[in-house]
Order: structure tokens, then C-alpha cells, then sequence
């Protein structure tokens, strides 16, 4: 009975360790603002969604962001930053680009490029099933069964 007491107390200091090492860990940033973002950071990181509004009191960027922030987690698994502009007067570059009118959803990949524009609102079902359509995301999912399979 005594040689496993020392193993029992390695087992609960170490699981004790590791949940101070995950709460150290800063959460990802889900949503961020126009003036906040520059999309060179999410390069490769991060998949855009991209809310825009001529007001953010207009009806569908309310529902959009309510239908946003319903379900966070499916949106971090993806790699997801929503970034939200509802100040046309700004000028900003990605509205300057994308030209939006009223509210618009854009959803990019991580290479950059647009993959969806939609002018109504989207629930995160949909924009999920988008994302995991995408080779890359395809290529992750793989790799990620990959890496449990050899644990």
C-alpha cells in the first residue's frame, strides 16, 4: 500500500500543475473591432468573419452578434476572430476593399482571401459547416485525428 501513496500524490500535484499552467494561458480574443485589427496579424492564424454595419443598432448586426456570441467554442475550435465595423465614416481599409452596403457577414480563410459574403445574418451552424468545407480546415481536422491516433 505505501509505494502507492507517493504515486497517487505525483499524479494530484501534477494534474494540479497542469491546471495552473491552462489557467495562465490568455484566452484567444473572439471579438475584436474594426480599429483594433489588422488583418496581417491573423494571417494564417485566424479565420475572419467580418461583421459590417452602417450602424450597430441595425436590427441584422444585432441578431448577428447575438447569434455570435451564442456559441463561442465552435468558433475558437475554427480558429475564429470576428471582427466587427459599424462605422462607415472610418473609411477602413477592409471596407474600402470589400465595399459593403448596410450589414454584410464576410467570412475569409486563413490564407486572406474572401470564401462567403452574406448580407443577412448567419448562425454559427452555418458558418461552421462553411469553414469545415475548406482544404485547410479539412487538412486540420486530419491532423488532429492523426495526433490522437498516436497518443
Amino acid at each position: 500500500m505505501k509505494p502507492i501513496l507517493p504515486l497517487v500524490l505525483a499524479c494530484f500535484f501534477a494534474n494540479g500543475t497542469a491546471a495552473q499552467t491552462a489557467e495562465a494561458l490568455p484566452e484567444p480574443e473572439l471579438f475584436v473591432t474594426m480599429e483594433d485589427a489588422d488583418l496581417n496579424q491573423f494571417k494564417w492564424k485566424n479565420r475572419p468573419v467580418v461583421v459590417f454595419s452602417d450602424s450597430a443598432d441595425n436590427p441584422a448586426f444585432v441578431e448577428q452578434m447575438r447569434l455570435l456570441e451564442e456559441r463561442p467554442a465552435e468558433l475558437i475550435e475554427r480558429d475564429v476572430v470576428v471582427i466587427t465595423d459599424t462605422d462607415p465614416d472610418a473609411g477602413s481599409e477592409l471596407r474600402r476593399k470589400l465595399r459593403p452596403r448596410g450589414f454584410m457577414l464576410v467570412l475569409m480563410g486563413k490564407d486572406g482571401a474572401v470564401k462567403l459574403r452574406k448580407p443577412f445574418p448567419w448562425d454559427v451552424r452555418e458558418i461552421s459547416r462553411s469553414i469545415d468545407k475548406m482544404p485547410m480546415r479539412q487538412r486540420e481536422i486530419r491532423e488532429r485525428k492523426d495526433r490522437a491516433i498516436t497518443r
